[in-house]
């Protein structure tokens, strides 16, 4: 586990998690009032049977703060803060509403600390669908699939390779617009990326993709333009906005199959403008693992399910960006 996420915690919150933490490779760790901590990997969780008071739950929110809580005021409102890292601390507790938005929480009840993973190269079997290597350039693409199974992660090593570019395959890095409404891609922690995004990237985060996107296509000029979690109202014309500005896209949302996704009237409008020239399905069940891509034919105006064989990349090394101009 990640030491650095220990010194949120007060020390006897720290001393136990040490305790039992062993070899569990923790991905999670929830802290509730007056409740059992517990400790979540991929495949399993542990209870520690502590139970934090107030007053704990009081020092963790001033330590994640860093002893000013105004500061992180519209953080905690949001819902989470980002820590040093790339680490993000979801809360609940007493929201305070005002002209019907969320001004603050307060009496603090449960902290949720995600802690962040980078994992180099793991897009390399998604990258072979998504880039046209004859223009240099990358497809629009969607990736679905449940919460939790790693379509952030893979999205993240995406920009991170289209945008300082691959040597052994000759393509030429791309200038990405990261429109990063959780800041859970970048992970922004007073203005510096936490995560390894490559080195064309701009980010814009904690706005709304349809007025970040605009922001970024305006100002910045990006030939990519990247978001997670998409499906809301507003989606459907910022994403045409963006793509009949120019830029390529590459999108992720909730589902599991175009069962899943055509139930959202956004998503079934975009996938039946065929906005999307490749739909990437992961498997709910081995987390980073590509289920299933289909690709639009334009010949039978349908989307057709590719075979792994018609796509291969010899020589391919995804480990550190290439930064090829």
């Amino acid at each position: 586990m990640n030491k650095e996420i220990l010194k949120y915690f007060p020390d006897k919150i720290k001393s136990v998690i040490e305790e039992n933490v062993e070899d569990l490779n923790v991905e999670e760790i929830r802290i509730r009032n007056n409740k059992p901590i517990i400790l979540k990997a991929s495949t399993q969780e542990k209870t520690i049977r502590y139970y934090p008071n107030s007053d704990e739950m009081m020092t963790i929110l001033q330590l994640i703060c860093e002893n000013s809580i105004y500061t992180y005021q519209k953080q905690i409102a949001e819902g989470f803060v980002t820590l040093k890292g790339g680490h993000r601390v979801g809360l609940s507790g007493s929201c305070v509403v005002e002209n019907g938005k969320v001004i603050n929480i307060s009496y603090i009840n449960s902290f949720n600390f995600r802690i962040s993973r980078q994992i180099i190269g793991c897009s390399k079997d998604a990258l072979k669908y998504i880039l046209d290597q004859n223009k240099n350039e990358v497809k629009n693409t969607l990736i679905v699939s449940p919460p939790g199974t790693g379509k952030t992660t893979i999205l993240r090593d995406i920009v991170r390779q289209i945008s300082s570019g691959i040597k052994t395959l000759k393509f030429k890095g791309q200038t990405v617009g990261i429109v990063d409404e959780r800041g859970e891609i970048a992970s922004l922690y007073k203005g510096e990326a936490q995560n390894e995004i490559g080195s064309k990237t701009d980010v814009i985060e904690n706005v709304s993709k349809s007025i970040g996107m605009k922001m970024l296509i305006r100002s910045m000029a990006p030939k990519v333009i990247v978001a997670d979690e998409i499906g809301g109202q507003n989606d459907i014309e910022i994403i045409k906005y963006a793509i009949c500005s120019g830029c390529k896209g590459i999108f992720t949302a909730h589902g599991a199959s175009f069962d899943d996704i055509y139930v959202n009237p956004v998503l079934k409008e975009l996938i039946s403008s065929h906005i999307f020239k490749v739909i990437m399905f992961l498997n709910p069940k081995h987390r980073g693992e590509i289920l299933e891509v289909y690709k639009f034919n334009k010949k039978t105006n349908q989307y057709e399910k590719q075979d792994e064989e018609e796509y291969s990349f010899s020589n391919l090394n995804l480990g550190v960006s290439d930064d090829i101009n």
